[in-house]
């Protein structure tokens, strides 16, 4: 299964049109968020209405450009996982929206229990309480967590998040799609997790994910950093 992984676009609506055979090479997409040019947040709206033109499987969530109200548009959609647990042909999708508190300027900024708390949906444990295995489980976070390198700034600070990081280390998902640190676009691990930041759309950047199933376990097969020619 092959996935588009887009992010940051930031009302850059003329950057899907170059991504036209992308989109019809996808089996789904996943954007993780900042559909609005910062300060700009009525540039989300036709971001969005462009992109759902684009593609009839989409999964994603809010950043910290869009309004908090924004996912209301995206639950229109039908589009949104913040916050919940949705099923895709044998995969799980769940998402955290909104970027952490940082200038205090863009209108989703959010504490990192907020943002971890999104993803309070997915518990750790079987009903019988033993570890619950979640290796079909594919997370969007505009957020990403700490200390990879999907969330380093220009300075080499890393300035993503300890508690999504927690969480990805409690539940083991199979892929973290991620965004928000535009000059952090890579491709990481924490423990068998694989995270994804593709970089800021509005900039050219995009990504693939490609994922399988094989005896009852699911893989990522491969991932990949690309850029609109």
């Amino acid at each position: 299964m092959k996935f588009l992984v887009i992010s940051d676009l930031h009302g850059d609506i003329e950057k899907l049109d170059k991504l036209d055979s992308q989109f019809k090479e996808a089996d789904a997409v996943l954007f993780a968020g900042d559909f609005a040019r910062f300060e700009h947040p009525e540039t989300g709206l036709p971001a969005l209405e462009k992109l759902c033109e684009k593609h009839d499987t989409i999964f994603s969530v809010i950043g910290n450009c869009d309004e908090p109200n924004f996912t209301d548009e995206l639950e229109k959609k039908d589009i949104s996982v913040e916050g919940s647990l949705v099923t895709y042909e044998g995969l799980s999708l769940t998402g955290s929206g909104g970027g952490s508190k940082f200038t205090g300027t863009a209108p989703n900024e959010r504490t990192d229990e907020e943002l971890a708390g999104d993803l309070a949906i997915v518990p750790s444990q079987d009903a019988d309480g033993a570890p619950q295995n979640w290796d079909n489980l594919i997370v969007l976070m505009h957020n990403p967590p700490k200390d990879t390198k999907c969330d380093t700034i220009s300075n080499g600070m890393h300035v993503g998040s300890p508690l999504l990081r927690e969480f990805i280390e409690s539940r083991h998902p199979l892929a973290v799609i991620t965004g928000h640190i535009h000059e952090s676009a890579g491709i990481d691990t924490i423990g068998n997790t694989t995270v994804i930041n593709p970089g800021a759309l509005t900039d050219g950047c995009y990504g693939w994910l490609t994922v399988s199933k094989s005896k009852g376990t699911w893989k990522v097969d491969s991932a990949s950093l690309e850029k609109i020619s």
